[in-house]
């Protein structure tokens, strides 16, 4: 099974991703990771990377691609793989083809959890990390126990500095603007299967594997 999630910010793809990666053992590649690891390890890569953002560029999407194929390369779990956040545009959906062209290595599916943008400023806007437990808690949708909870132990709801609503409003429209053409990409090549991400995650989760054709 090799597997796309698209999804904007707040969708919950990273979420599904470990879902999948933990019931089905396939590979999760989200590049933020396979970055950082590198970086970690202190690999030719990772050190590249890492002058990169130290003189505040990007990282290349040739060296994100690097990284990517050492993991599907060196993985025993190569063949079954789900790739989170990945492809961003149109550019590196092509190059990820060519990529898994050359390793024999098709997709099988690319799944578009879809919410709309009411919730998805909910979900990020209304997120809150407890300041005593280090539990992710959403005021908009976590249960008044779980809140209660937190402040009871003597914590703080902490919001991140990037969940203003300024600042995803704008992840919001990068995503429209870069990652939405992937759908319809991805659709003309037989690969798009469209979830409804609203909803608790069991219930999406049940979705998903279901519009993949797979039980647990």
């Amino acid at each position: 099974m090799r597997i796309i999630l698209l999804g904007a910010p707040g969708s919950g793809k990273g979420t599904q991703a470990e879902k999948l990666t933990f019931d089905f053992g396939l590979l999760q590649i989200s590049t933020g990771n396979l970055l950082r690891q590198a970086i970690t390890d202190g690999t030719k890569i990772g050190k590249k990377a890492k002058a990169i953002m130290a003189a505040g560029d990007l990282v290349s999407d040739e060296i994100v691609l690097d990284l990517i194929k050492i993991s599907l390369s060196s993985d025993s779990n190569q063949n079954s793989f789900v790739l989170d956040g990945y492809p961003r545009n149109l550019s590196q959906a092509k190059s990820l083809e060519e990529l898994l062209t050359d390793l024999d290595l098709p997709l099988d599916y690319t799944v578009l959890i879809d919410v709309d943008s009411d919730t998805l400023i909910k979900r990020l806007s209304g997120r809150r990390i407890c300041s005593k437990t280090g539990k992710t808690i959403n005021i908009y949708f976590s249960k008044q126990s779980e809140i209660d909870q937190c402040i009871e132990a003597g914590g703080e709801l902490i919001q991140r500095t990037d969940d203003n609503l300024e600042s995803i409003t704008n992840r919001i429209n990068v995503y429209k603007e870069q990652t939405e053409p992937l759908i319809d990409h991805y659709k003309l090549n037989g690969l798009l299967k469209v979830v409804d991400g609203n909803g608790e995650i069991e219930i999406v989760y049940k979705r998903l594997i279901q519009a993949i054709g797979v039980q647990i």
